[in-house]
């Protein structure tokens, strides 16, 4: 990629580097463990995005 990246392509790599966190685990303890992963974590080896 790029080294100077077109402002829409750098918000968008950003708003998926922060959703991909785990949840907090005071979520986990305030649903009972009902929500205890979240199902759009990305490996940035495994999956790639798709419109970047």
């Amino acid at each position: 990629m790029a080294r100077n990246k077109h402002v829409a392509r750098k918000l968008r790599l950003a708003r998926a580097a922060k959703s991909n966190s785990a949840i907090p685990i005071w979520v986990v303890v305030k649903t009972r463990r009902r929500v205890s992963f979240r199902p759009r974590l990305r490996h940035w080896r495994r999956s790639k995005l798709g419109n970047v």
